[in-house]
């Protein structure tokens, strides 16, 4: 059934808000994704204009915030797996690791993938205009797809537990925790 058994919560609540139109719904959807994902995709065409041969201090810093994107997304996934897998914090809220620093920690490094991703394809005629790549996914982050819609089932799920972590931990970039009272 492969390594999530049950659909994701925003499409289940998607489904349910156009009962009897999904087809309609989910066509236009993954066709405004595919839409979406032709504009994310334009960092690494304009890479490819780029006539210089050899390394620049952009693709090293690019590789640099990638690699530790990479790796910060890979110990949240990590760390809240692990946490999800105790039977004991079933319902809780995670606040472990990168969770203690940042409510979203996992959303966080993916946005830094894509500011490497621009990095990268800085140096090329035009490259600048690529920061539009990381400003499109922070938006549909922070706005759309990502925060809104977990913070709202988070509530649902942990009520209280959930707004105390909301008062104390920042919402998206990794910050030291504030004090609670």
């Amino acid at each position: 059934m492969g390594l999530h058994p049950r659909e994701d919560g925003r499409y289940r609540a998607m489904r349910n808000a156009v009962e009897g139109h999904e087809n309609f719904f989910f066509f236009w959807f993954f066709q405004a994704q595919a839409l979406l994902l032709s504009l994310l995709s334009l960092p690494f065409l304009v890479a490819n204009f780029d006539s210089r041969i050899g390394l620049c201090f952009s693709d090293i810093l690019g590789f640099l915030v990638w690699l530790i994107a990479v790796s910060g997304e890979s110990l949240a996934d990590h760390q809240l797996a692990a946490f999800k897998a105790l039977d004991a914090n079933r319902g809780k809220v995670c606040s472990i690791g990168l969770w203690n620093y940042s409510r979203h920690p996992n959303y966080f490094f993916e946005w830094l993938v894509w500011v490497a991703f621009f990095l990268y394809a800085a140096p090329a005629p035009w490259g600048w205009t690529m920061i539009l790549a990381p400003g499109i996914m922070l938006f549909f982050l922070l706005r759309v797809t990502g925060i809104p819609y977990t913070e709202e089932q988070s509530l649902r799920s942990r009520g209280e537990a959930y707004r105390t972590y909301q008062r104390t931990t920042n919402a998206f970039i990794p910050w030291i925790p504030k004090k609670q009272g």
